[in-house]
């Protein structure tokens, strides 16, 4: 327990911002926006690919009695496809859906990114057929890159951060008509994010068939794809029982606070990158934003100081059964605890001793040496 106690007092809100959120059933503007038949067909194809299997949903019990709630749920996505990240499902789709009736070997796909969606963009151009250059910032760990690689991916490295490595693709692709893979939007490219995004909704579907629903979800951002998708995915099954809604993000990247703020998609400068790399994003996905402006109750930034003490007591088993958990998968236990003791923040979210929380475990071990020395505490 010492070691449970340890993490939860590292566990802090930097940052907080509430809105009041819909709760009618999920809205006409939304249907045609984010359709339920996008996220079905999503669904119906990557439950037939290849070595697909649901990952799987911890309980993790003893944390969940040191925080104070009913139930800490832990969707661990470190085993999917054996890509160690939820992006597995996303990027892969909607390659797949790009490449539907055209020859593949003319195409080349690219896109931008700190590591997980990009794998899975390489490895759905390595199952299409189709050539794939992925562009990266200047602060991607080499055991990402090379991993990207492996799928036979041209890799590019921009000397800036995920915003530039964005336009530097979108630059290139027009010159060289290359297809980008997105997970955000801007005017003119929506079709290609909402396929991006209805692949992550596969989360969804398996969640149904492990749990009861929760009352509660606490989702990290970076753009917001995988936020939105999941909030729009569980709003399209339980309607008005929709559970609330948390979003958590690196307080060196808050863009969706900063949105919730002003009330429109927003971009911020980000300054440092954050140990939570997939989260080191500065500019709100416009698509993303439609969503959860009008069913997220509460925005939530973190510190990175508690991410690798979390990622030993997962993977210690003190918290529940071992689990191998990335940077990005300690943001939402994080953003519980921190909320957990602070009493406005708690009463605003609803939360109380009787309160089923849902996390979502991103990532593994993505990069094996990072993880390891963090595990290790080499990295502290």
């Amino acid at each position: 327990m010492q070691s449970i106690q340890s993490f939860l007092n590292m566990c802090k809100i930097d940052d907080a911002h509430s809105l009041i959120q819909t709760t009618t059933s999920y809205p006409t503007d939304l249907e045609k926006l984010f359709p339920s038949s996008m996220v079905s067909e999503a669904q119906n194809t990557i439950s037939n690919w290849d070595g697909y299997s649901p990952t799987s949903l911890h309980d993790l019990a003893p944390l969940a009695e040191a925080i104070g709630v009913s139930k800490l749920y832990y969707k661990d996505e470190s085993t999917r496809f054996g890509l160690g990240s939820f992006k597995a499902l996303g990027g892969a789709y909607a390659v797949e859906k790009l490449m539907a009736g055209r020859d593949a070997s003319q195409v080349t796909v690219a896109t931008a990114t700190d590591g997980n969606h990009g794998r899975s963009v390489a490895w759905g151009a390595q199952q299409a057929g189709c050539k794939c250059v992925i562009y990266i910032h200047a602060e991607v760990s080499q055991g990402r890159a090379d991993a990207m690689a492996a799928y036979g991916a041209e890799i590019i490295r921009v000397d800036g951060d995920y915003d530039l490595s964005v336009r530097q693709c979108a630059e290139d692709s027009a010159k060289h008509g290359y297809e980008i893979i997105s997970d955000t939007t801007w005017e003119g490219y929506m079709d290609v994010p909402r396929y991006v995004m209805a692949g992550y909704t596969m989360m969804v579907r398996e969640l149904k068939a492990q749990a009861e629903p929760p009352t509660h979800i606490i989702l990290q951002a970076g753009v917001g794809g995988l936020a939105a998708a999941i909030t729009a995915a569980l709003w399209q099954d339980l309607g008005v029982h929709m559970p609330k809604v948390i979003i958590v993000e690196a307080g060196f990247a808050p863009c969706l606070i900063a949105s919730a703020r002003s009330g429109k998609a927003e971009t911020v400068h980000v300054t440092e990158e954050t140990i939570m790399a997939g989260l080191s994003c500065g500019e709100a996905s416009p698509l993303a934003w439609e969503i959860l402006k009008q069913r997220v109750s509460n925005f939530v930034t973190i510190a990175d100081s508690a991410v690798p003490t979390g990622m030993r007591l997962l993977a210690s088993g003190d918290a529940g059964p071992k689990i191998e958990a990335g940077e990005c998968g300690l943001p939402g236990i994080i953003a519980l605890a921190g909320m957990m003791t602070n009493d406005d923040l708690r009463k605003s979210a609803g939360l109380s001793s009787s309160a089923r929380v849902l996390v979502f475990g991103c990532e593994g071990a993505t990069d094996p040496e990072i993880y390891n020395n963090i595990i290790s505490g080499e990295i502290a």
